[in-house]
């Protein structure tokens, strides 16, 4: 497999804005720096963007708006819970503040 390619500066913009959050750890996904509440992933930098699992109904309403997208990673099929958000600055990332805080709440539900 490849070595993962992803924006450094997407990664750090995202690791200020989400490790600063209690219960949220980091981690990988098959290479990419990823973001975990109570052990489940709920976000990961991805090439040049950011996957985010978030509820369906969500989903389907954020997908297609300006930069953002359904998740396909790895060339695999579209994930029904996931959306990836490609900013053209990685500050622009801090806007995303009540995604990524749904993301949390969202995958808390989730754990064990």
């Amino acid at each position: 497999m490849s070595p993962a390619v992803y924006n450094p500066a997407h990664k750090a913009v995202l690791d200020d804005l989400l490790l600063a959050i209690p219960g949220v750890e980091p981690g990988k996904m098959f290479g990419y720096p990823a973001y975990y509440v109570k052990g489940k992933l709920f976000a990961c930098v991805y090439e040049n963007g950011v996957g985010i699992k978030v509820p369906a109904t969500m989903a389907e309403n954020l997908a297609g708006q300006t930069d953002i997208t359904w998740f396909v990673p790895l060339g695999r099929r579209k994930m029904k819970e996931w959306i990836r958000i490609d900013r053209e600055k990685s500050e622009e990332y801090r806007d995303d503040r009540e995604i990524f805080s749904a993301a949390i709440t969202y995958v808390s539900t989730l754990a064990k």
